[in-house]
């Protein structure tokens, strides 16, 4: 059985596979530990689910559809961003406000484009097994932003994270750093779309972040622990994958909630074991 699995890595698809898994478990786990501190995981999904205005739009206009995807998630991000920062508007009403627009411009474009409507599957449920190689360049791309950003602006978007108030009491400049986060976190979520699709990405940024927050509260501990569990479950992914002849994005999206249950029940029997053992010393 071991032999069989580890026979399909000799195929070109499996190794672009895993390697969009390991970059976007690397990418995932930086940007999705922000997001949980900040407790931005709304706005993800609302980011995520606006971006299939941009699809709908760059079908309608014969060009890459991911690219179409990319503008129009960023000017969703800083439009949710300003929104809800310069105006009375409360933040998850212009969440729902986008998310909803977005959701109904991709579907009008995509019904008004010529010829056949295209395989929406896809985006929608991902297929990291159809990864090419320029997807794996643009996640290479991505990591490295990423990367460099986290770590020039390390201890500022720890302050931002945690104190916002601290933060501008400083004079920081905490507009201009939540903007591009804003920013890194639509690109992140659209150069994933293809592995995770729109539905299932928002998993990607979250399950693995609040599995190693079981863990450690300290936000460095945290990145690390994250890209961990968000590499072993695309692995476990797509062996369940292959092993099920299931969909390759549910597939992974289950492998994250296997290691979140089984790492929430470790964690429930070592606490309650220190206890008894408090209790027993006592």
């Amino acid at each position: 059985m071991s032999g069989s699995l580890l026979s399909i890595f000799r195929y070109q698809f499996v190794l672009h596979a895993l390697m969009a898994a390991v970059l976007a478990s690397v990418s995932c786990g930086i940007v999705g530990t922000y997001i949980v501190a900040r407790r931005k995981v709304f706005i993800s999904g609302g980011i995520t689910h606006a971006s299939f205005g941009g699809i709908g739009i760059g079908y309608y206009l014969g060009i890459n559809p991911v690219l179409g995807a990319a503008v129009f998630s960023i000017l969703s991000a800083l439009g949710i961003e300003f929104i809800s920062k310069k105006t009375d508007v409360r933040e998850d009403s212009a969440i729902g406000i986008l998310w909803s627009l977005g959701m109904a411009i991709g579907i009008i474009f995509i019904f008004i484009t010529p010829g056949y409507a295209p395989n929406l599957m896809m985006f929608l449920f991902g297929s990291i097994l159809t990864v090419t190689w320029l997807d794996i360049y643009l996640m290479m791309g991505l990591c490295l932003l990423i990367m460099t950003f986290f770590l020039l602006y390390y201890r500022l978007i720890l302050y931002i994270s945690f104190d916002e108030d601290y933060a501008r009491a400083h004079r920081a400049p905490v507009n201009f750093i939540n903007y591009l986060l804003m920013s890194i976190i639509a690109l992140t979520i659209v150069l994933h779309i293809r592995v995770v699709g729109i539905i299932l990405v928002i998993s990607f940024l979250t399950i693995p972040q609040s599995t190693a927050n079981l863990y450690s509260k300290d936000f460095r501990t945290i990145i690390y622990l994250s890209i961990l569990f968000g590499l072993l479950g695309s692995i476990a992914g797509l062996i369940f994958s292959y092993s099920l002849d299931i969909p390759s994005g549910a597939s992974i999206i289950f492998a994250f909630v296997i290691i979140f249950v089984l790492a929430k029940t470790m964690r429930h029997f070592q606490i309650k074991r220190r206890m008894r053992k408090a209790m027993l010393e006592q």
